[in-house]
C-alpha cells in the first residue's frame, strides 16, 4: 500500500511538472518570433489558456477581444461606426434596400473591422501601429481618405481601368493634402483613442495652426466665425452625381455593359452619371458653420429580370448629400468669386445655367444643383436668402476684392 502510495504521489508530481512546463514551452511545439510591441509577452498572455485557447485574440467575442483586457481605452472601436456601419446600414434601407432586401450584404460588406489586425499590421506576432496606406485601402473610392494621397476614383467603365492603382482599384491622380506631402500619418490627427471614444478626430485645425490676420480672408469675421477652415482650404473633391446599381437576374446581357461587378459577381453593376474632381458645393454641417457637401448617394436602381425590366427603370431612391471634411488641404483658396459668385455651389443653380438636365432623361431631379428633392442628411442647405446676400456686393466685400487682386498683380510683376 505504501508503495501504491508513492508511485500515486510521483506520478502526479511528474503530471504537475510537465504541465508547468508545456505552460511555459509553447513554442517546443509552435516555433513562432513574437517581435514588435508584444515581445516581451507570455503566449497566454494574449491566448488566454491551454484548456481554451483562443487562436486568433484579435477577433471579437461577447463585444470584445483578448486584447482589451490590456488594452482597455480601445473597447469602444468595436461598437463604433467602423465596425457596425450603421449610418451606412441606414443609408441603405431608406435607398436601395427597397429595392433589394438584400442589397447591403451583396454590395457593401468589404471594408468594415473585423478584428484588430484590420487596422494593426504585421499580424498578432509582428505588431505594429497603422500606416497610412493600411487606412488607405479601406478609406478608398469615394470615401474620404484616398483624396489625402492625391487620388481619386474612375469611372466604372472598364475602358478607364487602367494607369496607377491601389488596394486593387485604378485612380485619377490628383494634387494631395499638403499634410501628406509633408509626411504627416493618418494617426497623427485621427488616434486610436479617439476612434474609441466616438470622436472622428483627435486634433482640430487650430490646435497646430495660429490663425494670422494677414491673408485677406482672415481679416473678414464672418469667414472665422460661421466656416469651417477646410470650407476654403480645401482644393478639391470627388463628387458623384447620380449612382446606378442595376440588377440583374437571368440576364446575360449583363455582360454587355462593360462595367465594373459588385462584390457578389453575376448580379449587379455600377456606373455614375457624372463625376466631378474640383471645389465641391457648400452648405451647413451639424455644427451650424458653412461646410462643403457632396451627394452621399443620388441614388438610382433598375432591376433587369430574364432582359425585361422589372418594375421602372432608373428608380430614384434617395437624393442625400452630406456634410464632410475633404482631406485636400492646401495653403491657397478660391478667389472671392468661387463662392460669392457661384449660387450653383449652393444648389440654387439658376435654369438657363445648366448643362446637366437629369429630369429630361426620366431621373427625376431637375438638375443635380437644384436642391428640390434633395437633403443633407447631416446639415442642410444654406437658405436661399443668405445666398442671395452673399451675392451682394458691399463695401467691405469690395474692398477685400481689390486687396486680393492687388496681391495677385504684384506677386506677378515682381516675377519678371
Amino acid at each position: 500500500m505504501r508503495w501504491l502510495t508513492l508511485c500515486i504521489a510521483a506520478f502526479l508530481t511528474v503530471i504537475s511538472i510537465s504541465s508547468a512546463v508545456a505552460a511555459e514551452n509553447c513554442r517546443v511545439c509552435h516555433r513562432v518570433v513574437v517581435t514588435g510591441g508584444h515581445a516581451g509577452l507570455a503566449c497566454l498572455d494574449c491566448h488566454v489558456s491551454e484548456s481554451a485557447t483562443i487562436a486568433d485574440p484579435s477577433v471579437p467575442m461577447g463585444g470584445g477581444t483578448p486584447c482589451l483586457r490590456c488594452h482597455k481605452e480601445f473597447g469602444g472601436i468595436f461598437s463604433g461606426p467602423m465596425t457596425t456601419r450603421s449610418n451606412e446600414i441606414a443609408f441603405v434601407a431608406r435607398s436601395y434596400g427597397r429595392g433589394d432586401g438584400r442589397f447591403f450584404e451583396k454590395n457593401c460588406t468589404g471594408c468594415h473591422l473585423k478584428s484588430c489586425l484590420d487596422c494593426h499590421e504585421g499580424g498578432g506576432h509582428d505588431l505594429r501601429k497603422p500606416a497610412t496606406e493600411r487606412c488607405l485601402s479601406c478609406h478608398r473610392g469615394y470615401y474620404v481618405g484616398w483624396d489625402y494621397a492625391g487620388r481619386a476614383p474612375r469611372e466604372e467603365s472598364l475602358r478607364y481601368q487602367r494607369g496607377r492603382s491601389a488596394s486593387g482599384e485604378h485612380y485619377l491622380t490628383m494634387r494631395p493634402d499638403i499634410h501628406f506631402e509633408k509626411g504627416l500619418a493618418c494617426g497623427d490627427c485621427h488616434s486610436m483613442k479617439s476612434l474609441a471614444a466616438g470622436r472622428k478626430s483627435s486634433r482640430n485645425c487650430t490646435d497646430c495652426h495660429k490663425i494670422g490676420s494677414g491673408p485677406v480672408e482672415h481679416r473678414i469675421k464672418a469667414h472665422l466665425e460661421k466656416m469651417e477652415c477646410f470650407t476654403c482650404h480645401s482644393a478639391w473633391a470627388p463628387q458623384e452625381y447620380g449612382t446606378f446599381f442595376l440588377r440583374f437576374t437571368e440576364s446575360p446581357s449583363r455582360e454587355d455593359f462593360w462595367l465594373k461587378g459588385s462584390e457578389v459577381p453575376g448580379e449587379y453593376l455600377r456606373s455614375a452619371y457624372l463625376k466631378r474632381q474640383d471645389e465641391p458645393p457648400l452648405g451647413m454641417n451639424s455644427r451650424g458653420k458653412v461646410s462643403p457637401i457632396r451627394p452621399q448617394f443620388i441614388a438610382y436602381y433598375t432591376h433587369i429580370r430574364r432582359e425585361q425590366v422589372a418594375g421602372r427603370e432608373n428608380r430614384l431612391l434617395a437624393a442625400e448629400w452630406l456634410a464632410f471634411f475633404p482631406h485636400t488641404i492646401r495653403r491657397g483658396t478660391l478667389l472671392c468669386d468661387g463662392c460669392h459668385d457661384a449660387p450653383s455651389r449652393f444648389l440654387v443653380e439658376a435654369r438657363k445655367e445648366r448643362i446637366f438636365r437629369p429630369a429630361d432623361d426620366g431621373m427625376g431631379l431637375e438638375s443635380f444643383w437644384d436642391r428640390r428633392g434633395q437633403r443633407v442628411a447631416n446639415g442642410s442647405f444654406l437658405s436661399e436668402d443668405r445666398v442671395k446676400k452673399l451675392q451682394t456686393r458691399g463695401p467691405e466685400f469690395q474692398k477685400g476684392y481689390l486687396e486680393k487682386w492687388q496681391l495677385f498683380s504684384n506677386r506677378v510683376e515682381g516675377s519678371f
